[in-house]
């Protein structure tokens, strides 16, 4: 089964009535995001994809948004938790003012990788690995979630920064946001077919096209920040297996 036709009643989880909404084992997830004006510090708006298991660990595809102060660029800072194991943050700078106008904001989720794209430029790719021994989410059903929320502790320039309440209320817009995902039924191998209601797993999609790549690249020579993968100080200097894989075959 497909979802095509955006329904926030049953494609978002919502705090108050968390029972009654579509999970989704695959697929494509655009949201149009306008974000905060003006000063912001402390501030994280989120579009994200999450399964909670208290058991195996949890399982997210993030997009956050990190509030800034003034004259400041926001960041924005990707993450992939599998299994509960996160650590895999990627932050850049937008090349564009994103409180002036709605900009979207893409996960695209498939049996062969995950891209994020900022209005159909991609920015980030984790691959599936598993012929490599490393894990992926490939056999998990997740829930399309959006926040905005009190980050003081770490959002903004490590937490220098805090939420300044007296510039409130601090506001986020999300509108537009299309789903075209296999709504998870209990069975995985439905979703992970290759179909014509499936588009997302065909081969055209198992990786970046040539513009595509040339686009990505522009983005992380000129616009990234932080990857986990350059930071081997913060692991030991022992890098993730996956920091030494290619990122697009």
């Amino acid at each position: 089964m497909v979802v095509s036709t955006g329904n926030f009643n049953i494609d978002f989880h919502v705090a108050y009535s968390p029972d009654h909404v579509n999970t989704s084992a695959d697929g494509a997830f655009d949201m149009q995001v306008k974000l905060i004006h003006g000063y912001s510090a402390g501030t994280v708006v989120t579009f994200y994809l999450q399964y909670n298991d208290s058991i195996d660990g949890d399982n997210e595809l993030d997009f956050e948004f990190l509030g800034h102060g003034l004259g400041k660029p926001y960041i924005v800072q990707t993450n992939v938790f599998i299994a509960g194991q996160g650590d895999r943050e990627e932050r850049i700078h937008l090349w564009f003012d994103p409180t002036e106008d709605f900009h979207t904001y893409t996960i695209l989720w498939n049996v062969h990788q995950i891209v994020f794209m900022v209005d159909g430029i991609p920015v980030r790719t984790h691959r599936n690995n598993a012929d490599q021994g490393l894990p992926y989410l490939d056999s998990q059903q997740m829930t399309l979630k959006a926040s905005l929320w009190d980050g003081s502790a770490w959002a903004t320039d490590g937490g220098k920064h805090k939420v300044d309440w007296g510039r409130a209320p601090f506001i986020a817009w999300f509108s537009n946001y299309t789903i075209e995902a296999c709504v998870w039924e209990g069975k995985t191998d439905i979703c992970r077919q290759d179909g014509p209601s499936n588009w997302w797993n065909r081969e055209t999609f198992a990786t970046l096209t040539a513009e595509q790549k040339k686009w990505m690249e522009w983005v992380r020579t000129n616009h990234l920040v932080y990857d986990y993968c350059r930071d081997p100080d913060r692991f030991q200097n022992q890098l993730p297996p996956e920091c030494f894989l290619p990122k697009y075959r």
